[in-house]
């Protein structure tokens, strides 16, 4: 009988109930759009491909409606730099000859220029060479010069074998591919006196670049500068200054309005909110002129290159991804100051932008709804969804019902979460009988969990499991000072707040107190691993791709972008040894007495498996049940259906062997001691 015909509800213990979102479907569900653009009356923006060996497609929608994928398997329209990645396709929409795309092709990094309309046998052509030193040349965040025949972008370029033997510029590359073998085509535009940068941004009149570019040990949520050059009738780049932000100033993105004055979001003032500034005589900036201050987050952390959270309207209105907690899509009329939001289901929308006319396009989701791409007219303020739209892929009476909540930790200090009970149209537990929950923690930890729906989440609720997703302190959209709590005390506040809220979850009746796990991965896998090397609160806990061993991340163990990320997390090495011993888990296996599920990526640069396999190799024989699956072809993130599918069930035959949940529709997990 279907979810919507039932009658009366079946008691069952939590945690065994039948439900149709199965691990294949959550897998399968896995991923949403990203970058999106305008290409003359056409958006496009890149897809998740799970079944397609976790490729991103880049997707086009044509002036009438319908949706193709530009470019078959096995191409893959994504980036490395900084390994997270960024804008990786830029396109023009020609008068003749259709358009021309250039994107970053994940398995080389090479950049290929390609156009559509040429025909069944004109592929995409390479336009960068490869580099075999190191980890080669990569390239992000292009933007195709409106005049020259040239491409500009980020170039990320290796130098040695070392993960921090790198540099990063701007530079530019012929549209013609004389680059695809000669190195000495590629003009180099900024000095590379800047460890990061991301891609210029041209002024309407072509005479101005603007970029953000930062150093280490800051993380660009720490603080980063606005550089700004003049650029020659040569396209060369002359008098590069540095015109707004600092060391304790982030400035994730700028833009140009149309009358060439800079946008940008900066958190001088403790959130991030919107400026702009006027042109100066001397080439630099006048003084910056907030236009709409409040106490909500106008932008967010810059883990990927080119994001963009709010985009300049041709009539001199701001579309602004604004929020506290939450996001909106709002319309600002910088000269006024007035702010007017779109309503709908929507509560997060993604850090992606595009503009057309008077029409804005936004991804976002809700609580009953994944990623679909929304689009808002602002001259009558009515919305739609035009592309990758959501479908229910099952009964949405197998939703859970999520609730935000405040709780409090150590000292008072409020902690944000979103609760999921378990929920199932035709079950419930049985009278007296609390259910079993899991404490999700996000990655980042400079991070965000959005409030939206995720099949994963429903996997467990549906079966009768809960599950709380908590923001502990350190997580963004709640202003610098909720996100700083955590500088110098990771392993700390975030252990601290998750286990806070899982007490309090007992306390109130909501959950068992016998049966909590804990889950996360990347910086939540170590809070995981963190949790239960310090804490005595949870029965079993999932860590997936983790960082466990803080000496070694700190050394040559984690990429570039990360390399000094800890100096902000937990303090320089050279300064505070002890403190690196201290907190990690790899140093303190004695203390962990409970089960847990081991999950790793065997491609994965960020956090590396050999971190995973001294901590295996450091438990084993400690008699603490635990399973480790390794998965060939995965980096940091799973991106195939089969590895998601195998990874989810494994987690919920952990919950099931740990709390004597009877369940038949997983394998059985092979625990080691």
């Amino acid at each position: 009988m279907a979810a919507t015909e039932t009658t009366h509800t079946t008691t069952a213990a939590h945690g065994s109930w039948p439900s149709p979102v199965d691990a294949a479907l959550a897998a399968a569900h896995d991923g949403r759009p990203e970058y999106m653009g305008t290409v003359g009356d056409e958006l496009w923006w890149t897809a998740p491909r799970p079944a397609e060996g976790g490729r991103r497609a880049l997707v086009r929608r044509r002036a009438d409606g319908t949706e193709e994928s530009l470019l078959p398997a096995p191409w893959n329209v994504r980036s490395r730099v900084v390994e997270y990645g960024g804008q990786p396709w830029a396109a023009t929409a020609r008068p003749t000859g259709g358009p021309l795309v250039v994107f970053s092709h994940f398995p080389d990094q090479r950049l290929y220029a390609y156009e559509p309309e040429a025909g069944a046998d004109a592929g995409p052509r390479p336009l960068t060479p490869v580099s075999g030193v190191g980890g080669g040349a990569r390239w992000v965040d292009p933007v195709i010069h409106p005049d020259r025949a040239e491409v500009w972008a980020v170039l990320e370029e290796f130098t040695g074998p070392a993960p921090t033997d790198v540099r990063r510029v701007l530079a530019a590359v012929p549209l013609d591919g004389s680059a695809a073998e000669d190195r000495g085509a590629v003009r180099e535009l900024s000095d590379g006196r800047h460890r990061f940068v991301t891609g210029p941004r041209l002024s309407p009149d072509g005479r101005r670049a603007a970029w953000i570019a930062w150093d280490h040990p800051r993380m660009p949520w720490d603080g980063t500068e606005v550089q700004l050059a003049e650029v020659a009738p040569d396209g060369t780049f002359h008098g590069a200054r540095t015109v707004a932000g600092g060391p304790a100033e982030s400035i994730p993105q700028v833009a140009w309005d149309a009358a060439g004055r800079l946008l940008f979001a900066s958190d001088r003032t403790g959130w991030w909110n919107l400026y702009r500034a006027e042109p100066a005589a001397d080439g630099g900036l006048r003084e910056p002129v907030p236009l709409h201050p409040r106490d909500e987050e106008f932008a967010g952390p810059l883990w990927k290159i080119g994001l963009n959270w709010f985009t300049p309207l041709e009539n001199g209105l701001i579309a602004v991804v604004h929020g506290k907690g939450t996001t909106s899509l709002g319309i600002l009329d910088p000269d006024s100051g007035t702010l007017v939001d779109t309503t709908g289901p929507w509560t997060e929308w993604a850090a992606t932008l595009a503009a057309h006319g008077t029409r804005v396009v936004g991804v976002a989701a809700g609580p009953r709804s994944a990623y679909e791409l929304v689009e808002l007219d602002t001259r009558t303020g009515r919305t739609r969804v035009v592309g990758a739209a959501h479908t229910d892929a099952v009964d949405p009476a197998y939703y859970p019902d999520p609730l935000i909540r405040t709780f409090t930790g150590p000292g008072g200090r409020e902690i944000h979460a979103q609760v999921y009970p378990p929920h199932h149209p035709g079950f419930t537990g049985p009278a007296g009988e609390l259910p079993p929950y899991v404490i999700w923690a996000h990655g980042g930890p400079t991070g965000h969990a959005p409030l939206v729906l995720d099949l994963e989440i429903a996997y467990f609720t549906s079966r009768g499991i809960g599950v709380a997703e908590v923001n502990y302190g350190g997580s963004t959209g709640y202003g610098r000072e909720y996100r700083e709590r955590l500088r110098e005390q990771w392993g700390v506040v975030d252990v601290e707040d998750c286990a806070a809220v899982a007490v309090a979850l007992a306390a109130e009746g909501t959950a068992d107190p016998a049966r909590l796990a804990v889950r996360g991965g990347s910086a939540g896998g170590w809070t995981t691993a963190a949790s239960l090397v310090s804490t005595d609160v949870y029965a079993c806990g999932t860590i997936i791709y983790p960082i466990l061993d803080l000496r070694g991340w700190a050394t040559d163990e984690t990429h570039d972008f990360e390399s000094q990320y800890l100096h902000g997390l937990i303090g320089p090495l050279d300064e505070v040894p002890d403190r690196y011993e201290a907190r990690s888990p790899i140093e303190h296996v004695d203390r962990i007495t409970t089960p847990f599920l081991l999950l790793q990526g065997l491609d994965d640069v960020i956090c590396p498996p050999a971190q995973a396999e001294r901590f295996l190799t450091r438990m084993a024989g400690r008699g603490v049940p635990h399973a480790y699956l390794a998965f060939e072809g995965e980096g940091h993130g799973f991106r195939r259906a089969d590895t998601m599918t195998r990874a989810l069930e494994a987690e919920l035959a952990l919950y099931a062997r740990t709390f004597g949940i009877t369940r038949s529709d997983v394998p059985d997990l092979d625990l080691r001691s």
